[in-house]
């Protein structure tokens, strides 16, 4: 049986390293810029970067309307970090006139752990019914958003707790699309693009 084929949106922020990650979990990893790109895929992730130079990007490039319609039509989708606020039917803390792709419906706060001196890391617990994911993922956070508001069909993934704050949502799920806070392309963790490569294959 040959690879699925999963695509990394290529304009901007952590392509390199999730094109590794895919080629290492048995994918065969595309970088998509172009429309047309996004039909020799099965799924796409939107890596880490600056939402708002992906979002404009995408528009330069004219492949922002065809990402969101393919994720609007069940295409699986894994967001990190920017590619989370990207998938977020909802801002909070957006630049002024910010486009999302959508297809997750929550609310998002963006930078909301702070700025880059603020990055951090941690070991996150994950919610999944998983062997793999018996132990926890140790996560880095970099001007990193949480999920404030969710809808019904979204499954929590993970949180995190905030001193002074409470737990926050870090990683979430809604049917075959999926986003962390944080960057698992940067660590040799490879149980989160496994996990994604499970909905791509079905």
């Amino acid at each position: 049986m040959s690879s699925p084929a999963v695509g990394v949106l290529a304009l901007q922020g952590d392509v390199r390293e999730h094109l590794h990650a895919l080629s290492q979990v048995g994918a065969c990893p595309l970088a998509i810029r172009r429309a047309s790109e996004l039909d020799d895929v099965d799924g796409l992730i939107l890596p880490g970067g600056e939402s708002t130079t992906v979002a404009k990007l995408a528009r330069t490039f004219e492949v922002f309307e065809a990402v969101a319609d393919r994720i609007k039509t069940g295409m699986p989708t894994f967001g990190t970090c920017a590619g989370m606020v990207l998938l977020a039917d909802r801002l909070r803390d957006g630049a002024e006139g910010q486009e999302t792709f959508g297809g997750l419906d929550i609310t998002v706060r963006r930078n909301a752990f702070g700025r880059q001196v603020d990055s951090f890391e941690s070991d996150v617990q994950f919610g999944i019914d998983d062997p793999a994911f018996d132990q926890p993922v140790h996560a880095v956070f970099i001007r990193a958003p949480w999920v404030e508001d969710l809808g019904e069909g979204v499954d929590v993934l993970a949180a995190v707790a905030v001193p002074g704050v409470g737990d926050r949502i870090v990683a979430v799920q809604q049917g075959p699309v999926m986003a962390t806070s944080f960057h698992p392309e940067v660590s040799d963790d490879l149980r989160l693009h496994r996990y994604f490569l499970d909905l791509v294959t079905g």
